[in-house]
Parts: structure tokens; sequence; C-alpha cells
């Protein structure tokens, strides 16, 4: 298929590098594609950025079908333009695609129209330090129907959005609270997929924590509410006496890309990883004899974000006197170095947009 370019004569002004709030400004284009049972998808476009018109009955409204992925794009000290392994990200999209009955994507097709996308709009990916272009691309079920069944109608759009820096001070450790009456997901429902309803379905938790004082909510599993899976939207890691352990993905975990990278480097450098269950009490009784040396979240948004403290009922546990670790640090360093093309890409993660 070919990819048709429709450029707009109303060309945006660019945001100041420091006045970039997150997922508040987009470029002046997007990339849209159609599908129906008939045609398949069809019809790959680049157009000005612009509101979709849906009827009210649109599916997407009423049943929730729709799946979603983010990424971004670098500028390197050179001026290049990297992607940090976005065929993962596709890979993943058409995971998410499968759980949700949505029809699946050429995923190299997809990343070739992300690439002319950003190609159009390379003026938008930021030079400033720390700053990158998000991408958010979508699949929603568009067909104007109530009944209980799956689209026979889908779009799939690309847009992109200048993001500054995560850590506009550097890493904070940040205070955690532990969920105990609210459930992020379950075995057997979506929780591996990126689909909206499981991220609106942590905000009553997440509105909880903040009122506290905690920046985000540790998840547990929803079953016997023992185990720890996930801290807020992003996958979690703990290093206990000299080894790194993460929870192991049992159907409602995210196979985070950054999480995949994090494991990847580790074991290069001759850390041991473990993908396990791992209980809220061994991690307490790790705190408490000495044990547990760091603890961070990870995702494309921040990279790494480490875990200063725990508020587990009326108990606090702090973890490496709420400083960042050393691993932690480098880990950061290290990712964001191989992303921005500082470092040398040894695994053959970074895509370049020519």
């Amino acid at each position: 298929m070919n990819i048709e370019i429709d450029l707009t004569q109303n060309l945006k002004s660019k945001p100041n590098a420091d006045q970039i709030a997150f997922g508040t400004i987009f470029t002046d284009h997007m990339f849209v594609m159609d599908y129906s049972t008939e045609k398949g998808w069809y019809d790959p476009r680049i157009v000005p950025y612009q509101p979709i018109a849906l009827d009210p009955a649109a599916m997407i409204f009423h049943y929730g079908q729709t799946i979603f992925e983010g990424l971004k794009a670098y500028t390197t000290p050179d001026d290049r333009i990297l992607l940090f392994r976005p065929e993962k990200n596709f890979r993943r999209l058409n995971l998410s695609a499968d759980r949700m009955s949505i029809p699946a994507i050429d995923e190299q097709f997809a990343l070739a129209g992300l690439q002319k996308l950003i190609e159009v709009e390379k003026e938008w990916v930021p030079k400033a330090v720390g700053n990158s272009l998000y991408i958010r691309p979508f699949i929603i079920g568009t067909e104007p129907n109530l009944s209980l069944a799956p689209s026979k109608t889908y779009q799939f759009i690309i847009i992109l959005s200048p993001v500054g820096s995560y850590y506009k001070d550097g890493i904070q450790p940040i205070k955690i609270h532990v969920e105990y009456e609210y459930t992020r997901a379950v075995r057997g429902g979506t929780g591996f997929a990126k689909t909206a309803g499981n991220y609106a379905a942590a905000y009553k938790a997440q509105e909880k924590a903040t009122t506290e004082g905690y920046s985000q909510v540790l998840w547990l599993d929803g079953i016997e509410k023992k185990y720890i899976e996930e801290v807020g939207s992003m996958n979690v890691f703990f290093k206990i006496n000299g080894e790194v352990i993460t929870p192991e993905l049992n159907g409602s975990i995210l196979e985070g890309i950054t999480r995949m990278s994090i494991i990847e480097l580790l074991k290069g450098w001759g850390i041991t990883v473990i993908e396990r269950r791992i209980s809220l009490e061994e991690l307490y009784n790790a705190a408490n004899c000495g044990e547990l040396e760091e603890a961070f979240g990870t995702g494309t948004a921040a990279v790494i974000s480490p875990i200063g403290e725990l508020n587990w009922g009326n108990r606090n546990i702090v973890i490496n006197k709420s400083e960042i670790g050393s691993l932690s640090q480098k880990l950061y360093d290290t990712l964001t170095g191989i992303q921005t093309g500082k470092l040398e890409d040894l695994n053959g993660w970074t895509v370049e947009v020519k």
C-alpha cells in the first residue's frame, strides 16, 4: 500500500523546550488507516492533525474496544533521529489486538508509516537534553452498532507529542502506597494488554494515594492480595541480596519494552535476574534484615523511577535511605544513553529515521 500525504497549510508554532507538559501539545500531522471486514486494512494516509468524526453509536464509546502503544523518538548529539525498539511496540500492539478481538495490523507496514510520519514532522523532535517526541499509536472500533460484538470497522491512528524531561530536577525516589481495596487486573483478564479500561480502572486508587501524599500505587495480585504485580503503570524490580527480582509475566502484568531491555542489560552485566512471584511479606522481611538494597519502576515515560518508600498499612518500608541506588542510576544512564545515541548501541535496539 502507498501512503498518501496531505500536508497542512497552517503550521503550528513549536513550543519552548522548557514549556512542554506531557501529552498536551501535538504536531501538525497524524497517520490514519481504516479497516473493514470487506477490505481489510486500507487507505493509509498522513493528514493534518484534526478531530475524529464518529457516530455517537460507535462501539468504542460503549464497549471500550480500543488498544494503544507508547514509544519515543530522540534526537542524537549529531542530529539523527532514533526510535528505541519500535518493532517490539507494534508486536505488543498485535498481542493487545488479539485479546480485544481487533484485527491485526502489518507490523512492518505500521513501522514504515510511523517512520514516514516522523520524516514529515522531523522539526518537531525536540533537541533539548531530556526532551523527546512521544508517539501514541492506537486503534479504535468505529462501527455504529450497539450490539454486543466486535466492531466490523476500525481506525488505526498515530499521533505525536513533544514532551519535556520526566526528571526536571534530577531523579528523585518516590513514595508508594500499597493498594488493597482495588485490583488492577487478574489472570485471564486484560492486564497484559494495553487497553483503555485498565488505566481508567486505576484512577480511583491513584486518587486515594495522591491525597495521602504518595506518588504511585503498588498493585497486588487480584486473588490473594499477596503478590506484587506492578507499580502505577510501570513494571517493578527489587534488588535483594545482590540479585534482581521482578514479578513474572502471568497474564495480568504488562510485558514492558523497558522491562525487557532492563533484564537483557542486567544479564549482560552478569547480574542475576529472577522472574518469579514475590510477596509483600517477603519484601518486608528482606527490608528488615537489610537485604532489600534497591527498588525501581520501569516504563517508557520515566525509563527508571526509583522507589524510596513503600507504605504497607501501618508499616513503612524505607529503601536505600530514600536515595537512588547505584544500579538504578547505571540502568537509567545506560538506557537513556542508548536511546539518545550518546552510547554505542551494542544490541541493535535503535532504528534511525532517515
